[in-house]
């Protein structure tokens, strides 16, 4: 069950519509900072409040460019001036769009300040990260969510849809891919171990968050083949899952080839085809037994996102803040805690060895 927070927010500033006004602080300024600030501009009673970098000049281009109110040259100044939420820098909300090595750290930094906060994905390297920062957060009543983008899409809305409906009977297996051919590059950072990089903590999980989403929970055994980089990052892994009962994922990832990124939901009764790429499906396709002609979907839905697909997220986190939620019921620490422990026990079958960055709050 979703739990309540201890201090729902009944001080935030309204917009002249009336609505809650939610101040986002946004710390790295990177491709995803940028793409994500762009679609939380689209959301009504947002502000892109504040923006930080380790380097204050960058962040303070980057408040120009994007239209934040203010910049900070390193991560500790946003979070402490956002901290006091009834003050001019306060704020209601924190996207954390750094390298993968540093997001937890960060977002523990968050939940102690009091700030609820929307981590990029991998919320950790480890499983163990992850859980303690779930762990935190629900001590502290501080709202945190993996920032999932593909679960709030329009098509994944109508998936989950079509899945409860049980049009396609008892789902039996799940398959579905995600990678890109990515040129060896020791310094960028899907190759290097510092910044937790590697196939499985970027692509990969969306098609193990593909299949944690349509059987729930954990799976009862994680099979891992793949490949390693000459510096042991992982740069391919095929992945069997087993949820027991004959229930089974098949996934991949890779950055070593242009994967189709498709997906597949076979049921007793039926089966979905989600045509690529797995996290921003462009089209659902639904057989279902005894509806329309064999030959032919029983329905298609090719529903359009708002902005660049972000969207959808980040009013789903207003929503919860609204309701003074501490998870998701869409995407709760639960479901992230289980990715991640699939995630590490592959990792592990590898020989990677991913680490958070405990230096990275400056």
């Amino acid at each position: 069950m979703t739990e309540q927070m201890s201090t729902p927010t009944t001080d935030q500033p309204t917009d002249r519509t009336g609505t809650a006004t939610v101040r986002w602080g946004v710390l790295a300024t990177g491709s995803i900072a940028a793409t994500v600030s762009g679609d939380i501009a689209l959301v009504p009673g947002a502000e892109l409040a504040a923006v930080a970098s380790r380097d204050a000049g960058r962040a303070a281009a980057f408040a120009h460019e994007h239209g934040f109110a203010r910049s900070y040259g390193s991560y500790r100044e946003l979070i402490e001036a956002g901290a006091d939420r009834s003050g001019e820098t306060g704020l209601d909300a924190v996207y954390i769009a750094t390298p993968h090595a540093q997001h937890v750290v960060l977002a523990r930094a968050c939940v102690e300040a009091g700030l609820p906060v929307l981590v990029e994905k991998p919320v950790g390297c480890t499983a163990a990260a992850t859980r303690g920062l779930a762990e935190l957060a629900r001590e502290r009543g501080v709202f945190v969510m993996e920032a999932l983008w593909a679960r709030f899409q329009p098509n994944h809305v109508r998936l989950r849809e079509v899945l409860a409906s049980g049009v396609i009977g008892e789902v039996r297996s799940v398959a579905g891919d995600l990678g890109f051919a990515l040129p060896h590059d020791p310094a960028h950072r899907l190759w290097d171990p510092e910044q937790g990089g590697g196939t499985l903590l970027d692509t990969g999980v969306y098609p193990v968050s593909f299949a944690q989403g349509v059987f729930g929970g954990s799976p009862q055994a994680v099979h891992t083949v793949g490949v390693l980089s000459e510096n042991g990052v992982d740069a391919e892994a095929s992945l069997l899952l087993d949820w027991g009962g004959g229930r089974t994922a098949r996934l991949g990832s890779t950055l070593l080839a242009h994967a189709g990124g498709a997906g597949t939901i076979t049921g007793t009764k039926g089966r979905i085809e989600v045509a690529g790429p797995l996290h921003k499906p462009s089209r659902l396709q639904v057989w279902a037994e005894g509806v329309g002609r064999d030959d032919e979907p029983s329905e298609v839905v090719e529903l359009p996102v708002t902005g660049r697909g972000y969207v959808h997220m980040v009013e789903h986190v207003h929503e919860c803040l609204a309701a003074g939620l501490v998870e998701s019921p869409v995407m709760p620490m639960t479901d992230s805690v289980a990715v991640a422990e699939v995630l590490d026990t592959a990792l592990d079958a590898l020989g990677a060895v991913h680490r958070d960055d405990d230096t990275a709050l400056v």
